[in-house]
């Protein structure tokens, strides 16, 4: 019998529920808001977890995969909370003590931290179909729900831009092999150029990872194919 089936599966359910996965998440988004960074809390870790398990569902990827995707999604911003630099790789390490304390098997922790560990885009590759499930994910979590800032006249550019934000959907096509980051953005807000200006290293991150999955990357802003 494998370690899988000895014990019961973990899932992101298990997460939700666990006090010391939830302290660490809402710390995260806390110390980040002193900072003034956007959103990186329970709410954006439930629309990343949530979209890293479509992903590979609309892919037909086999169901414990999505649902590992989906565990990924939902910690990969909890070392947030220690510090915004090189998160991804102090996440990884501790989602390997929650999920070892929860039980789960080494086959699969191996494929939840290494997507964690490979989400940023000033140092992560999709590595594996969790992590490229994940970066597309996260990427793709731009709102104006994220800006904690309630002050415009203090606004940069993260604030503008997700502000700017009414409206993100990400699309796959398993017929295509295409997956589609559609954007809505108030242009009086917020022109398109910024959103290049902060974002183009996240798109090609994008891109690779919808490669590593077999499929094609497209942007589309108001309406416009512009990758």
């Amino acid at each position: 019998m494998s370690a899988v089936t000895k014990e019961r599966a973990l899932t992101v359910a298990d997460l939700k529920a666990d006090h010391e996965v939830s302290v660490y998440l809402t710390r995260s988004t806390e110390y980040l808001g002193n900072l003034g960074f956007t959103e990186h809390g329970l709410r954006h870790a439930g629309i990343v977890s949530a979209l890293a398990y479509k992903v590979l569902q609309e892919l037909s990827y086999p169901a414990r995969d999505c649902e590992l995707a989906a565990i990924a999604g939902y910690l990969h911003d909890i070392a947030n909370m220690i510090n915004r630099y090189n998160h991804g790789g102090s996440g990884a390490i501790m989602t390997f003590n929650i999920l070892t304390r929860m039980k789960m098997p080494p086959e699969e922790v191996a494929l939840v931290i290494s997507a964690i560990g490979n989400h940023e885009e000033e140092r992560g590759n999709a590595v594996n179909h969790v992590a490229a499930a994940l970066i597309l994910a996260d990427k793709s979590d731009v709102h104006r729900a994220r800006v904690t800032n309630r002050d415009f006249a203090k606004f940069e550019i993260h604030d503008r831009v997700n502000y700017a934000a009414e409206c993100s959907k990400l699309l796959v096509d398993r017929t295509s092999r295409t997956v589609t980051l559609s954007v809505t953005i108030d242009t009086e807000i917020c022109p398109v150029m910024e959103y290049f200006e902060i974002f183009l290293q996240r798109m090609v991150m994008c891109r690779r990872a919808a490669e590593f999955l077999n499929c094609r990357f497209k942007l589309v802003i108001n309406d416009y194919d512009l990758l």
